[in-house]
């Protein structure tokens, strides 16, 4: 880091970054996503079934939506306080331990929930605190990474995502399957993984006149990024709802769509899970990394979202008319081709097009409401077809929808103008 940008928190970074920055911020992200996905791809829904029978799905779209609900609010204003921090530890390192320590607190007493109602407050306080973690090691890349080598930095931590989620189902439906010591093991992990980032990251001290000084109105409308004033930022929200909203559409069933789709057995359903993860992140550790350092190397960045957005929808199609589980890994494969490169590329496209650099973790938890938010609407929209169609033709319409949804995420890339 340059003298400048260590005497400066609001400095944009132009010195290189080394290889611990790039390791420590991506273990860390790697905890956030074991913390994250884990649950909610395989300890919740067997939760959900533990607490409510037959009403599982019901069940589920109830936890995850109330979570994906908290997370929409905790993770922008989490960074906006993280913006304004002033302690002698610096903005992010208080954010992302204390975000690590009360979320695996909350993941830990999960399997002792009797009912959906306690269930989803938990999931709650743990989506709220797993999302105060990721708005501190988030932001700390625009903070510390330059422009030229953002593509390459959010590849690794792109491929970290991906790699915990592997972690973490594999974790509990291999090697911890009981369903206590398996949450234990995920809440344990989250703590573990911070902390070398916590230990060896270095930021200045944000000066307290250096804080912005607004009333309480002001800090709230802040969270309000006008779309007159910042058409790429809106633009780059819209794309990243629109996929992720295909994402998670495609994805919050899938236990159950190989269970009720596919015909396998609730056991045999977690190891086809399994596998088919496996073979999602193979796709992505082949793209994301190499994609990112091909954007970074000819500075364009927006053919790659929009490549690897189509790329997705084909998956999603895939899906829609997988019979069997061939044509499932099939569409793993794809999925994961396609996620890797936008995982690296549209990460470092954001940045770039962040309105203020005294809001960078504010900014980020506003894009990370794209993230959130479809998380509460995928549940109404995938249960709310498998609903009222059934199984068949409920399934095939999910996929469709997603595919659709991540089509429009692409188009929504197009009219940005100040990232190539």
């Amino acid at each position: 880091m340059s003298s400048e940008a260590r005497e400066d928190p609001l400095a944009e970074p132009t010195a290189a970054i080394g290889g611990l920055y790039v390791a420590t911020v991506s273990i860390a992200n790697l905890a956030i996503w074991v913390a994250f996905f884990t649950p909610l791809q395989n300890l919740l829904p067997r939760l959900s079934e533990q607490v409510a029978g037959d009403g599982k799905e019901t069940a589920l779209a109830i936890i995850s939506g109330v979570g994906a609900f908290v997370a929409i609010i905790a993770n922008p204003l989490a960074g906006a306080l993280s913006d304004r921090t002033t302690s002698r530890f610096g903005r992010r390192r208080p954010w992302a331990l204390g975000g690590a320590l009360i979320g695996a607190l909350a993941i830990a007493v999960l399997p002792f929930a009797g009912s959906i109602l306690v269930l989803a407050l938990l999931w709650a306080i743990a989506q709220g605190s797993i999302n105060s973690a990721f708005a501190g090691v988030t932001a700390s890349i625009p903070d510390h990474v330059p422009v030229r080598q953002r593509g390459v930095v959010s590849g690794w931590v792109g491929l970290s995502q991906s790699i915990g989620l592997v972690i973490g189902v594999a974790i509990v439906t291999i090697l911890v399957t009981a369903l206590r010591p398996g949450t234990w093991v995920t809440a344990l992990l989250f703590v573990l993984l911070v902390v070398p980032f916590v230990l060896t990251y270095r930021e200045p001290r944000l000066r307290p006149e250096q804080r912005p000084r607004v009333s309480l109105g002001e800090f709230f409308r802040g969270f309000w990024v006008s779309p007159k004033r910042y058409p790429d930022f809106a633009w780059a929200w819209a794309a990243r709802f629109l996929v992720s909203l295909g994402n998670a559409v495609a994805v919050i069933y899938l236990l159950f769509f190989l269970q009720d789709k596919l015909g396998f057995a609730s056991e045999e359903a977690g190891k086809r899970q399994a596998t088919l993860i496996v073979i999602y992140t193979l796709g992505i550790v082949v793209t994301t990394v190499v994609a990112g350092k091909l954007s970074d190397r000819s500075g364009r960045r927006k053919v790659y979202v929009i490549v690897s957005s189509v790329i997705m929808a084909v998956a999603a199609t895939l899906f829609a008319f997988a019979a069997d589980f061939t044509l499932a890994m099939v569409a793993a494969a794809v999925l994961g081709l396609g996620y890797g490169v936008y995982l690296a590329v549209d990460q470092a496209l954001i940045t770039q097009v962040l309105p203020s650099a005294g809001d960078r973790a504010r900014d980020l938890g506003v894009i990370n409401i794209a993230n959130s938010a479809p998380q509460v609407i995928a549940p109404i929209i995938a249960g709310g077809l498998i609903a009222a169609f059934g199984t068949n033709p409920g399934y095939l319409l999910v996929y469709v929808a997603a595919g659709l949804v991540t089509l429009a995420g692409a188009v929504a890339i197009r009219p940005i103008r100040s990232v190539p």
